[in-house]
């Protein structure tokens, strides 16, 4: 199918030597004036559209007539975002036409038209076109199998997180990554590391909050045979080994005054010597760093060195808490159930609808780390090919249970307790489902997702009629 091609313009040869240049690969329209002109560009899409500059300009003031043209290519880029706009010319508005460029046009031509020129111009526009597209597809194929799952977001929060890795990872600059405990720092880390140009280097990951301050400088820069007692051989520091890689520092606010003070020679010359060692050795490691505080307070309260805290600032990146990107909850369930299913000799696919509802609603005070725990106990506690309310503690339900409170002695069993509690809240859903959709059966069986024929056997086990929730 021919490609089409609009040329605007009251010129006669130049649309004929367009049309020749490009020969039978598209097809051209000619547009005798502005009005016809945008009348075919809402019509239809074009490949290219070769535009007389005075067909975007309403007067003849150079001024008004640059603005003009500026709000004429904005007209256009709101009803297709990715036209390609050649503007065509005289000499005498060159600068206009350079002005056009600036404010989103892709090239321009002068009069009299060259046929030459009009090839190489459609040849370099195909060209972009292809090495975006090409930069596009990159993209979004540069997380690995494991990470492309935990990269989709519901949450325009965590979609500018996204927006920020992607923009980060193909450079050097050391990312300072802030967030609560559990929120998936050192997940985002290894994406920086897998979506740059040293994904096929070592990643280190070190928590410095775990070492003891006596262990860190030599498990950070290494040591030579004898540098203290129990150093038996030389030992090559994870600096040393994440050369040309990636070295993720966690809870890098814990480190002592002494250990800042060496990590912001490495961050400054990209050097270090090992513990008891005299030879200098560089580093070419990129350095991604965490923490769970604010360590701009710190550096001003003078806890942390305000000279190694601008260091590792360089592109921060907040990390948001899962309770503020719930919209991802259901993503990250199907996540998880994904990795069990692999790990373990099981087939569980779906959650039920009373504990996704739970699960969404739920404070998650341990982040996306209490959610992968969780969901991990109930599949092992599972024995149904659905993870069910029996599998999860009681409590992930207590938000939920307000108005449900369901009574009991202290003699029952809590199997039995639960087991009340759980035909109490499905009660109460049911009951909602039905009344936000007012009674109908498959939109809520839709909803609940339950097939009809589930939905049915609910609704005559608990006595819920469809009729009393029409209104």
């Amino acid at each position: 199918m021919k490609k089409s091609i609009v040329v605007a313009t009251k010129d006669p040869a130049a649309p004929r030597t367009i049309e020749q240049s490009l020969g039978d690969r598209y097809t051209v329209t000619i547009a005798r004036d502005k009005s016809h002109f945008f009348k075919l560009f809402q019509a239809k899409r074009h490949e290219i559209s070769f535009v007389d500059i005075h067909f975007l300009q309403s007067t003849d003031a150079p001024k008004q007539g640059r603005d003009a043209c500026r709000q004429a290519l904005e007209k256009i880029f709101q009803i297709s975002p990715a036209a390609e706009i050649v503007i065509m010319a005289d000499q005498r508005t060159i600068r206009e036409s350079v002005d056009a460029v600036k404010a989103g046009a892709s090239n321009y031509l002068t009069y009299p038209i060259d046929p030459t020129e009009v090839g190489y111009v459609i040849e370099s526009l195909l060209e972009d076109r292809k090495r975006q597209s090409e930069l596009d597809y990159l993209r979004d194929q540069f997380w690995d199998k494991e990470s492309l799952h935990f990269a989709k977001t519901q949450s325009p929060t965590m979609a500018k997180v996204f927006d920020k890795i992607r923009s980060v990872s193909s450079t050097r600059t050391t990312v300072m990554l802030y967030g609560e405990t559990g929120t998936g720092k050192g997940v985002i880390a290894k994406l920086i590391h897998r979506s740059s140009n040293r994904r096929q280097k070592q990643f280190i990951s070190i928590h410095c909050g775990a070492i003891p301050d006596t262990l860190l400088e030599s498990e950070l820069y290494g040591h030579e045979k004898g540098a203290f007692t129990g150093a038996d051989k030389r030992k090559p520091g994870k600096f040393e080994i994440a050369h040309g890689g990636t070295i993720f520092l966690d809870e890098v606010g814990t480190i002592t005054a002494s250990a800042q003070i060496k990590l912001l020679q490495v961050l400054q010359d990209r050097t270090f010597q090992r513990v008891g060692g005299q030879v200098t050795l560089e580093s070419d490691a990129r350095v991604v760093a965490a923490t769970n505080a604010d360590l701009k307070k710190m550096s001003e309260a003078g806890e942390f060195r305000k000279d190694l805290y601008y260091r590792l600032n360089v592109f921060p990146i907040e990390v948001p808490a899962l309770r503020d990107r719930r919209e991802d909850v259901p993503l990250l369930v199907d996540f998880f159930l994904d990795r069990l299913n692999t790990l373990y000799d099981k087939e569980i696919r779906k959650v039920h609808p009373m504990v996704m509802e739970a699960l969404k609603t739920y404070d998650w005070p341990g982040n996306i780390r209490e959610l992968e725990n969780l969901m991990e106990r109930s599949y092992i506690l599972e024995s149904t090919p659905v993870l069910s309310p029996e599998s999860f503690p009681g409590e992930l339900f207590a938000a939920n249970t307000a108005c449900a409170q369901v009574p009991f002695n202290s003699h029952q069993g809590l199997a039995e307790v639960r087991a009340r509690g759980v035909e109490n809240i499905e009660r109460q859903y049911l009951k909602e489902v039905l009344s936000v959709n007012r009674g109908r059966i498959d939109k809520s069986a839709r909803e609940a997702g339950i097939s009809t024929r589930q939905l049915h056997k609910l609704l005559k086990k608990y006595d819920i009629r469809k009729e009393d929730h029409k209104s």
